[in-house]
């Protein structure tokens, strides 16, 4: 039976990570750790995890890597791992502007802590959850994974030290360490502070949409299944010891456009308010994904059309939990 380890598994990602594990492969173990970060609401990481926290394959340890040395790790978890899947991170541009030192504590500490966990139990396999951030302002479109980095914001900053720090512990004890730049991932389960939910909750409940700038900022919108097929095809990538990949879909589309295609599927005209742009937010985002294509056979089917009325319907069909919760 496989092991797996999955940080952040109550979160967006994760636990559509976690959630498609469990139900395609039946001889497998996976333990979670997630600290319920009051980010965005506790009950939503609940209600994230609901349709499966009680499968007996599934443990939840609810533990702050960023404060939880490898000793206590160890203490946790006396069982043999045969991945780890790190997604925890205090997540959010802005924010992290705003309290720098808290990403650093959780987002570089908490990896150097599970890395140490890692080296001492002899973890073979890490996959790493790092960000298109890490691009900063760059017009070389679309950007490919060896593209000079110029991060501008704390967050950003932090998943290239993290990007570094697992080069690090794979040279130094031969951990395989796959960084994975994922580009804005969208879906069922989605953060309420990022766009699309807060969009799509602001058309159907009749509110103003907040544009910051004039809606020209675009971004290569990925849908949550085909970033965890990629996720999932990296966890069994095995032909080299390093690597950075982005999971992307090869395609940047505007602010303004994004708002269009809501409208379309709501059916409900956007009102808008602008204000000016953030510090922090990078003009665009276009991922190059034929690196992925190669090493991890990736291939991203989802169409943003197509992602957002699955995300509409998962939103209309859970609008009570969601408005009163976020």
């Amino acid at each position: 039976m496989q092991h797996y380890l999955i940080t952040g598994g109550a979160g967006f990602i994760g636990s559509n990570l976690v959630r498609n594990l469990l139900d395609t492969i039946l001889n497998i173990r996976i333990t979670c750790i997630d600290n319920f970060d009051p980010f965005y609401s506790i009950q939503q990481k609940q209600f994230n995890i609901s349709s499966f926290e009680i499968d007996r394959r599934f443990t939840l340890l609810k533990i702050d890597l960023g404060t939880a040395d490898c000793n206590e790790l160890l203490l946790h978890i006396p069982q043999h791992i045969d991945v780890i899947i790190h997604l925890a991170a205090k997540a959010g541009v802005r924010p992290s502007i705003e309290n720098p030192m808290a990403y650093q504590q959780s987002n570089v500490i908490g990896l150097q802590n599970l890395l140490e966990f890692s080296r001492e139990k002899k973890v073979p396999h890490f996959v790493f959850a790092s960000s298109s951030s890490v691009y900063g302002i760059n017009d070389h479109f679309p950007w490919k994974e060896d593209e000079k980095l110029m991060p501008i914001s704390p967050y950003a900053m932090t998943k290239l030290s993290g990007e570094m720090l697992g080069h690090v512990y794979s040279k130094l004890y031969g951990i395989r360490f796959i960084a994975l730049r994922f580009f804005t991932v969208y879906g069922p389960g989605q953060r309420p502070d990022l766009a699309i939910h807060k969009f799509t909750k602001a058309l159907l409940s009749d509110q103003p949409i907040i544009m910051y700038g004039n809606g020209g900022t675009s971004r290569d919108y990925t849908y949550v299944d085909d970033i965890v097929k990629g996720v999932i095809s990296a966890i069994d990538y095995s032909n080299s010891d390093f690597e950075i990949i982005n999971l992307g879909n090869h395609y940047s589309v505007s602010l303004t456009q994004l708002i269009n295609m809501l409208e379309e599927v709501t059916r409900k005209k956007a009102v808008i308010e602008r204000l000016p742009e953030q510090p922090g937010d990078v003009p665009k985002t276009y991922a190059d994904i034929q690196k992925a294509r190669e090493f991890l056979g990736y291939n991203p089917t989802t169409t943003l059309q197509a992602g957002l009325k699955i995300f509409y319907d998962w939103y209309v069909q859970n609008q009570d939990f969601l408005v009163n919760k976020n």
